[in-house]
């Protein structure tokens, strides 16, 4: 009876999970793809979604297991899930601003070579091969693509590739100046660059601004689950009230007003980048696809 308790409060958690990822819109793809029906499942599942569901398995069925609490087990699970955003988003920061300071330098490149009396396309796979590193995989597929596709086309995929707003300025502005729309393009780029190298900039005086409210948050999300597990492990007889139906409910509400003080915290560190004015269109695209 303990075990199979443990199992459905497990399984109930991962439905949680999912829910709420398919109602965040976290899993969205930017673009349809469709896999041979001998390809590896491994390869299908996204490798961040694999990620999520071990360490929500890995927290929540332990705690199942020991205290025999669904709720318990599902708020573990829960705080699983969403430890890679509490305690680990370091690496996913600095890679944006990564990201937008590769744009910024390849918009450079761009601009010095096409004020070498170079096409739009010409600059683009001249400078594939040695774009940015964060970006270089972006642009080296755009320089493909122009083997075989239109460049306004080759542009747009490219922007869905990028999904940065700097980089929706870009792919405007070349888009326009091939269509004869812009009167000094090289000006343009170099405007542009500056304006990433300037984002570049204030996503890292901002991180610093917050990197004591981020320490903050992991500060109570681990001594918190460490002293509950603390609890459960040596003075279980302190927790007997939550036992039964009526205890469950009461530390159901107590995990609810936990985690949606965590994740609030958590909102208040992240950085908020401006939307993307390409990715409606991206979007409406996409809808004719699937009709």
């Amino acid at each position: 009876m303990t075990l199979l308790a443990a199992l459905l409060g497990a399984a109930f958690a991962g439905g949680a999970c999912l829910v709420f990822s398919g109602w965040s819109g976290s899993g969205k793809a930017d673009h349809i793809q469709t896999w041979p029906s001998h390809t590896p499942v491994h390869r299908v599942v996204n490798p961040a979604l694999q990620r999520r569901l071990a360490l929500a398995a890995g927290f929540g069925l332990p705690v199942g297991l020991i205290t025999r609490w669904p709720v318990g087990a599902i708020a573990f699970a829960l705080l699983g899930w969403f430890a890679p955003e509490l305690f680990g988003s370091k690496g996913a920061r600095e890679a944006a601003t990564a990201k937008t300071e590769g744009i910024a330098a390849w918009t450079e490149m761009l601009r010095d070579t096409i004020q070498g009396a170079h096409g739009i396309e010409e600059a683009i796979v001249t400078t594939a091969t040695v774009a940015p590193q964060p970006i270089r995989s972006e642009v080296e597929d755009l320089a493909v693509r122009l083997e075989r596709q239109p460049l306004d086309a080759a542009l747009r995929s490219f922007a869905t590739d990028l999904a940065h707003p700097i980089g929706d300025l870009v792919v405007a502005s070349l888009t326009l100046a091939s269509q004869g729309a812009v009167g000094d393009l090289a000006e343009l780029l170099g405007t542009l660059a500056v304006t990433a190298r300037e984002e570049a900039g204030m996503r890292l005086r901002v991180e610093a601004a917050r990197a004591r409210l981020r320490t903050s948050v992991r500060v109570i999300a681990g001594c918190t689950a460490a002293t509950a597990l603390g609890l459960v492990l040596f003075n279980r007889r302190y927790l007997n009230v939550y036992e039964g139906a009526v205890g469950q409910m009461v530390l159901a509400i107590v995990a609810a007003l936990w985690g949606a003080s965590l994740w609030w915290l958590s909102r208040m560190g992240d950085f908020i980048a401006p939307e993307r004015f390409l990715a409606a269109t991206d979007d409406l695209d996409t809808d004719r696809v699937t009709a």
